[in-house]
């Protein structure tokens, strides 16, 4: 069984064979290459610096990494073709206003995206275990640093200009609460995952990341990530739970779920009792707020605006909603059409479509890669679902998310081949 794991993907390169020459200059590279990597995981908190930490390590990371040797796969052919689709229509769009500072660099930053994200798809597909395992470790030392940053924020602990908080929320390196919010749900998948399935070794330091991470979330005072944590926790453990092999596994999972249960409700419970809490628990748990409804709210404009645009296939343009409507459309669906026409929005809904039909897939049917995609699919999930309330094309772990999925179901497709030859030479 072990031997079938490292086949494929997870099958060490030929160092031997490489144009770089000799293994101990090839094994150094590599070691900076992953250091580089580690560090642009890391700094994907950084989001209050223009430009980020992550900007400047993403060129040499990207650089290095395409020397090292990147593979186009044919498996991820989809994948690719939509995201160059909707690039190339985000550019077209931009023709128009190419004399406008704005739009320029939105555009410009959109494309620069749609890189990271083609390079996190390639980036996955070769040892696919060993590289998803370190870049979920960065991602959640990045969390731990990005939930402890903003429960200070929220007490006040090193005062105010130092941390961000925005109208009583914890918002730490972010500028907004709602991003830093969901933002940590990867983290919580990551290590309730490998509670409940007895994979972790630290099973104290685990559960206080778990406890600090959750904190936050709800300090966030977040609607959305409330939401998108829950559901993405109880997706999460169902499909565990659905596929565990043995009975023993599943008692355990249950088990652990229960107790998870009782002790996120004992967190709550305490952070009830601090000054405040309560009162902007009860004013942010509501399904609406007044920006929200009226004609001219979110929702109004929302309506609006997909009326106009059932009448402009190319859109209004980019960043024109809010020129229009004095806000930004708060919809990635609505605002794909919106800044890129009707065949951006198109390749847009095609990209959660096609990355919805693998992620399912990989965590429901048995292979050495549905451990990692139950962890990486719900939170990557739950960010799509928020696409019907937020602008997520424009956040960076969310092109990450995107890669791991697909690069998992690029090393499945290279497994499935490889047990197929085994069994057709062994027939």
């Amino acid at each position: 069984m072990h031997a079938t794991t490292l086949a494929g993907p997870d099958r060490p390169r030929n160092v031997g064979a490489s144009r770089l020459g000799s293994l101990p200059v090839r094994t150094a590279l590599e070691w900076l290459g992953y250091g580089l990597f580690w560090l642009f995981l890391f700094f994907t908190c950084f989001t209050f610096l223009r430009p980020s930490p992550y900007d400047f390590v993403a060129i040499p990371t990207l650089l290095l990494w395409s020397l090292l040797g990147l593979r186009f796969h044919r498996a991820a052919i989809a994948i690719f073709a939509l995201l160059l689709l909707y690039g190339t229509c985000l550019v077209i769009s931009l023709l128009p206003y190419l004399d406008e500072t704005l739009p320029g660099e939105w555009t410009f930053q959109s494309v620069y995206l749609i890189v990271t994200g083609v390079f996190f798809v390639m980036f996955f597909s070769d040892q696919t275990t060993r590289r998803v395992e370190f870049a979920l470790g960065a991602y959640l030392a990045s969390c731990l640093f990005a939930a402890v940053c903003g429960i200070l924020s929220y007490f006040d602990v090193l005062g105010d200009g130092v941390l961000f908080k925005m109208d009583g929320r914890a918002s730490g390196v972010f500028e907004d609460p709602n991003l830093l919010g969901s933002f940590l749900i990867l983290a919580a998948l990551y290590l309730i995952h490998n509670l409940i399935t007895g994979r972790t070794r630290r099973i104290l330091a685990s559960l206080v990341a778990l406890l600090v991470i959750l904190a936050c979330i709800f300090l966030s005072f977040s609607r959305g990530s409330w939401a998108a944590c829950v559901l993405g926790i109880g997706l999460m453990t169902a499909m565990a739970w659905v596929t565990a092999p043995t009975r023993a596994l599943r008692r355990r999972i249950a088990g652990l779920g229960a107790v998870a249960l009782v002790c996120g409700g004992a967190m709550i419970a305490g952070l009830f009792a601090v000054d405040g809490v309560a009162a902007r628990f009860s004013d942010r748990a509501v399904a609406t707020k007044d920006y929200d409804e009226g004609e001219t709210g979110r929702f109004g404009n929302q309506r609006r605006g997909m009326e106009m645009l059932l009448e402009r296939p190319e859109g209004f343009g980019p960043l024109r909603w809010r020129r229009i409507f004095n806000l930004e459309p708060h919809n990635s669906y609505i605002g794909a059409f919106s800044n890129g026409g009707w065949l951006a929005g198109f390749s847009f809904l095609g990209i959660v479509l096609a990355t919805a039909f693998v992620g399912f897939r990989l965590c429901l049917t048995p292979s050495p890669y549905q451990r990692l995609a139950q962890i990486a699919w719900p939170a990557l999930l739950m960010f799509f679902l928020q696409g019907f309330q937020i602008d997520i094309e424009k956040w960076r772990h969310v092109y990450m998310m995107l890669g791991m999925v697909w690069g998992l179901h690029v090393a499945r497709e290279i497994w499935l081949r490889a047990r197929d030859g085994r069994q057709a030479a062994n027939a």
